[in-house]
């Protein structure tokens, strides 16, 4: 490749940027912006399935008792069959897309122990904790017009289920 071809390339480039920029931050009006989001979500930023979930205001208060007595039951869900169980609520977050999702909310405190024949107890000495994965969201901004929006991609950090791990502590000196 000579000096020649390479000029070409780098003024090409340079004549293009501008316009690849422009598409990505492209601003919408209201009625646009919700297809570009879904567009936006099914090309570039995959969602997984969302589980089934209850609206945020339904759900168990986090204060009540963990449910033992789930393993007195036959159960087929991961959720209620788990030794950290844990419940799926609806979360709303304004001027995102998708603007509700279902995150994951431990039930216990501490880890539900089944030892021998003796029933199901909860154990303080090891805690529920969420398992937490990072989400892309598209965020809605007004663009500088302050008329129209354009779509930011954003890290949210979501509780996907609850695990069970040790208590942590701390070493003396």
């Amino acid at each position: 490749m000579d000096l020649k071809q390479i000029f070409i390339i780098i003024i090409l480039g340079l004549l293009l940027a501008p316009v690849w920029t422009f598409k990505m931050n492209r601003c919408y009006d209201d009625d646009e912006l919700s297809d570009a989001a879904d567009r936006k979500l099914r090309s570039h930023f995959l969602q997984p399935p969302e589980p089934s979930a209850v609206e945020e205001e339904e759900a168990e208060p986090s204060s009540s008792s963990c449910p033992v007595s789930l393993y007195q039951q036959r159960l087929q869900d991961m959720s209620d069959r788990s030794v950290s169980p844990w419940r799926y609520v609806l979360r709303h977050m304004k001027d995102h897309y998708p603007s509700s999702y279902a995150e994951a909310r431990c039930l216990c405190s501490g880890c539900i122990l089944i030892r021998d024949r003796n029933p199901p107890t909860e154990s303080l000495d090891y805690n529920s904790v969420p398992i937490k994965q990072s989400r892309i969201f598209l965020k809605r901004e007004l663009c500088s017009d302050g008329q129209k929006y354009h779509l930011t991609p954003v890290n949210v950090e979501v509780a996907v289920g609850c695990t069970c791990v040790r208590v942590k502590t701390s070493t003396s000196s």
